[in-house]
C-alpha cells in the first residue's frame, strides 16, 4: 500500500512539484459524542429553584445579583496568575506552530566573508602557489546568498504544521478551562464566606441568649431558688457557645485570603472589603440548563481532549512520512576572489543548484518503533476522550441530584429552626415560672443553635453546589477568555474557539 501511494505522489507533474504533493497518514474525524442520558435532571417540582431547558447565562454568576461578587469576577479575569499563566501557554503554542510552518517554506541566508588565511609550505600546496619561493599567505573574499526549500511531497510538514494546530486549540481550551475553574472557585470562596460570616452571626446570636439565661440563673441562685448543677450548666453552655467563635474567625480569615489569591493580592488585602458581613446571595428561580446536544460541546476540557486527539493523528502522519523519500531544492549564488577589487567583477560569480533527495533504506527500525509510539498515543488519546465525556456526564448529573436534594433537605431544617425556636421560648417561659429545671432550657438551646448551623450550612452548600452546576455545565469562561485575548492573546485566530 504505501508502495503505491509513493507512485501515486511521484506521479505529481515537476511543474507543480513545489504546490502539489501527497498528504499520507490518517486524516482525522471529529469523534461522535453519545446523546445526552435521558434522564439529566432528577424530579424537583417542590424546590424553589428549578433546573429548566433553555439558553445558559454565560455571565452566570450575575444571576445571583450580589454587585460585589460581579466586581470580584471582573477583577479575576483580568488579575489571575493562572490565567495569565495559561494565556502564556497559549502564546507558546502559536510561537510552536510557526516553528513548523517555517519547515515547508523556502529558506534564504546571506553570507560574507573575509578572511586572511596562510597554507602549508609543506603542504599540498600546488593549486595555491604557481612556482617554488610564492608567497603562502593569501586573502579571500567571498558574498554571496544560500537557499533551500524542503518541497514536503508527502506531506511531513503539513501534518506537523496540522499537530502544530491542533496544540494551539489544546493550550487555548486549556485556557477556557483555566478560567471557568477560577471563576467557579472565586464564586465557592465567595459563597463560604458569606456562610461562615452567617455561622458567626448565629453563633453571637446564642451566645447573647446564654449571657441572658446565665444572669437569669445566677438571680434565681442568689434567691435560693436555682441549684449549683443549674449555674454551671449555665456557665458551660456559654462557654462552648464562646469556643466556637474563634475557630469561625479563622475560616473567615482563610476564606477571604482565598479570594485575594484568586484575584492575585496579597494577604488580607482584601480584608476591609469583604470582613463587613452580607447575606448569601438569593438562588435563581430557573437555572437554564441549554440544549442537551449542546451540553457536553461546550465544556472545555471534552473540547480540550479532541483537539489533542487531533494531535495524536496528525503526529501519527508525521511518522508515516518519515517513511517516504524527503526532496529539497538546494541553490546558491555568491562572488568570491581573492582581490577586493575584483570581488564584484562578472568572473568573480560562482553559483550551484539542484535537488536533494533523501530516501529511507535501514533505519534500524527506528521509523516503524516511531510509528507503532504514534498510533498508540493516539488510541491512548481516543480512550481519553470517551473517559472525559464520560466524565462530564457525571459531573453533570451529580451536580443537579446535589443541588436538587439540597434544596429539599434545607426545606426540613428551616421548619427544625422554627420549632426549636418556639421550644426554646416556652422553655425559657417554665424555668422562669419554675415549672422545670435548667437542664431543659439548656438541652433545648442546644438544640436550636446545631438546627441554625445547620441551616446555614445548607444554605452554603445550596450555593456551592449551584455553583458546582454551572461548572459541569461549562459556562463562565467565556468573559474571561475576552479579556485575556484583549491582553495578551494572539491576534491570528487558532482552529474555533
Amino acid at each position: 500500500m504505501r508502495a503505491l501511494r509513493l507512485m501515486a505522489c511521484l506521479s505529481v507533474p515537476m511543474l507543480g512539484i513545489g504546490l502539489a504533493g501527497c498528504t499520507v497518514g490518517p486524516n482525522f474525524e471529529s469523534p461522535e459524542i453519545a446523546e445526552a442520558p435521558r434522564r439529566t435532571s432528577p424530579e424537583a417540582a417542590n424546590v424553589p429553584s428549578r433546573a429548566v431547558v433553555g439558553e445558559i447565562d454565560q455571565a452566570w454568576w450575575k444571576s445571583f445579583r450580589d454587585p460585589q461578587l460581579s466586581s470580584l469576577v471582573e477583577r479575576l479575569v483580568v488579575q489571575n496568575l493562572d490565567l495569565k499563566t495559561a494565556a502564556e501557554r497559549v502564546v507558546q503554542s502559536v510561537a510552536q506552530r510557526q516553528v513548523a510552518v517555517s519547515q515547508g517554506l523556502p529558506h534564504i541566508e546571506g553570507q560574507s566573508l573575509s578572511t586572511y588565511n596562510r597554507v602549508s609550505p609543506n603542504g599540498p600546496i600546488s593549486e595555491f602557489v604557481p612556482a617554488p619561493g610564492s608567497s603562502v599567505n593569501y586573502a579571500l573574499f567571498q558574498d554571496g546568498l544560500t537557499s533551500s526549500w524542503q518541497l514536503d511531497l508527502f506531506g511531513r510538514v503539513r501534518r506537523a504544521v496540522e499537530a502544530a494546530d491542533a496544540n494551539a486549540l489544546a493550550a487555548v481550551e486549556n485556557r477556557h478551562g483555566v478560567a471557568l475553574a477560577a471563576v467557579a472557585e472565586l464564586a465557592q470562596s465567595y459563597m463560604q464566606l458569606r456562610g461562615t460570616q452567617n455561622r458567626l452571626d448565629i453563633a453571637k446570636r446564642n451566645l447573647g441568649l446564654a449571657e441572658q439565661s446565665l444572669d437569669l440563673v445566677k438571680a434565681r441562685f442568689g434567691n435560693g431558688v436555682a441549684t449549683t448543677l443549674e449555674l454551671a450548666q449555665a456557665r458551660a453552655q456559654q462557654a462552648t457557645i464562646a469556643a466556637t467563635l474563634p475557630p469561625l474567625r479563622t475560616q473567615e480569615a482563610e476564606l477571604i485570603n482565598a479570594v485575594g489569591l484568586l484575584l492575585g493580592e496579597a494577604p488580607r488585602a482584601l480584608e476591609s472589603e469583604l470582613r463587613r458581613p452580607r447575606a448569601l446571595p438569593r438562588m435563581p428561580r430557573r437555572i437554564p440548563l441549554g440544549l442537551p446536544g449542546t451540553l457536553i460541546r461546550r465544556r472545555p476540557d471534552v473540547r480540550e481532549a479532541e483537539a489533542q486527539l487531533h494531535e495524536a493523528t496528525a503526529e501519527t502522519g508525521v511518522a508515516v512520512a518519515n517513511f517516504y523519500p524527503d526532496v529539497t531544492l538546494n541553490g546558491a549564488a555568491s562572488v568570491q576572489s581573492l582581490h577586493l577589487s575584483n570581488l564584484f567583477s562578472l568572473g568573480s560569480t560562482a553559483f550551484s543548484v539542484g535537488p536533494d533527495i533523501s530516501i529511507p533504506i535501514f533505519e534500524g527500525g527506528r521509523l516503524r518503533g516511531a510509528l507503532a509510539l504514534r498510533e498508540s498515543r493516539q488510541r491512548e488519546t481516543a480512550i481519553v476522550f470517551q473517559r472525559t465525556v464520560l466524565r462530564a456526564w457525571q459531573e453533570v448529573d451529580d451536580a443537579l441530584t446535589a443541588y436538587s436534594e439540597a434544596q429539599r433537605r434545607r426545606a426540613d431544617l428551616a421548619r427544625a429552626v422554627t420549632e426549636n425556636q418556639a421550644a426554646l421560648q416556652a422553655a425559657q417561659q417554665r424555668y422562669s415560672e419554675g415549672a422545670i429545671d435548667f437542664l431543659n432550657v439548656n438541652t433545648t438551646q442546644a438544640q436550636l443553635l446545631q438546627s441554625e448551623n445547620d441551616l446555614a450550612d445548607i444554605d452554603t452548600r445550596i450555593a456551592t453546589d449551584l455553583v458546582n452546576l454551572y461548572r459541569a455545565l461549562g459556562e463562565g469562561w467565556e468573559d474571561a477568555d475576552v479579556a485575556v485575548r484583549a491582553d495578551r492573546a494572539p491576534r491570528r485566530r487558532i482552529g474555533t474557539p
